[in-house]
């Protein structure tokens, strides 16, 4: 049998367990309203980027939109286009982003350019592969690829990045209503010129203690996260820490690495002072 056929025999298969291990008998979803809007504020503190031993702390105010359209979805998982939505698959446009980093507060990029702000967009798969029959319990597959790209008057894209992992949702944990838990892990993989955005320097930046270093794409580390939130009539409130390791990583003998794990986290509070009157099923 080819690589090609294996490879098609594998993905059969592994939809084929989904679809037997997925309840056919699972309650229908609650009905919850079309939109939601308010308004709040966090704080989170991360690493300057991926593998920065510097960190440092935001506060921020935030809208609180929530919007459970057939197509357009904006909720705790970004938010997204959706052209597939089934029982076992769904087809989705997400989008994440990053904030900028300026190299005269790293001390790790002292003297080069500085990072700019991105906006990374692409295709996400999701794969259920289990619910529980109340559905109160969710565990997907998910296989995001998104493309990088600056915010500036001259957008440049930075390459590809590839996350899959397995995510868990729990909804009303331990019996109290609207408490939400998340947890998901898996590996993470980015091009060569993602990578070399971060972490190549170039002969022109190099110094005694930061030596010319050429980025290649392939494995880029790991990543678990665990989330909580929970509903109340008239406010949200949220928390999440991130633990990421890029040990074995392409880069991860770059100068400009300086730690290899890091954990970050942070909390918000909304107060929602608006909701449609018309309401739809979610599971969100």
């Amino acid at each position: 049998m080819s690589k090609v056929s294996h490879k098609r025999a594998a993905m059969t298969a592994l939809l084929l367990t989904s679809a037997s291990a997925y309840a056919d008998d699972t309650a229908p979803p609650p009905t919850k309203p079309l939109w939601e809007i308010g308004v709040g504020a966090g704080v989170a503190a991360f690493p300057h980027y991926p593998g920065s031993d510097q960190t440092r702390a935001w506060a921020f105010p935030f809208p609180y939109i929530v919007y459970r359209g057939k197509f357009f979805k904006a909720d705790r998982d970004g938010v997204r286009g959706q052209f597939l939505d089934t029982d076992r698959v769904n087809f989705n446009v997400s989008v994440l982003g990053s904030l900028p980093v300026s190299s005269r507060d790293d001390n790790a990029r002292a003297g080069m350019p500085d990072l700019k702000p991105t906006i990374e967009i692409g295709p996400s798969v999701e794969i259920h592969l289990w619910r529980s029959a109340s559905r109160d319990m969710l565990l997907d597959l998910r296989l995001p690829t998104r493309l990088g790209i600056t915010l500036e008057s001259s957008p440049k894209t930075v390459g590809w990045q590839f996350t899959p992992n397995l995510n868990l949702d729990i909804v009303d944990v331990a019996g109290v209503s609207n408490l939400r838990l998340g947890m998901l892990a898996g590996p993470m993989f980015a091009d060569g010129k993602y990578a070399a955005h971060y972490y190549s320097v170039a002969p022109q930046y190099a110094t005694a203690d930061r030596p010319t270093f050429d980025a290649g794409g392939g494995y880029a580390g790991a990543q678990a996260l665990i989330s909580m939130s929970r509903r109340f009539s008239r406010y949200w409130v949220g928390a999440f820490v991130r633990y990421a390791n890029l040990s074995g990583a392409h880069f991860a003998d770059s100068p400009l690495v300086r730690q290899k794990s890091a954990l970050s986290g942070g909390v918000a509070v909304a107060w929602v002072f608006g909701q449609s009157s018309k309401m739809v099923a979610s599971d969100e």
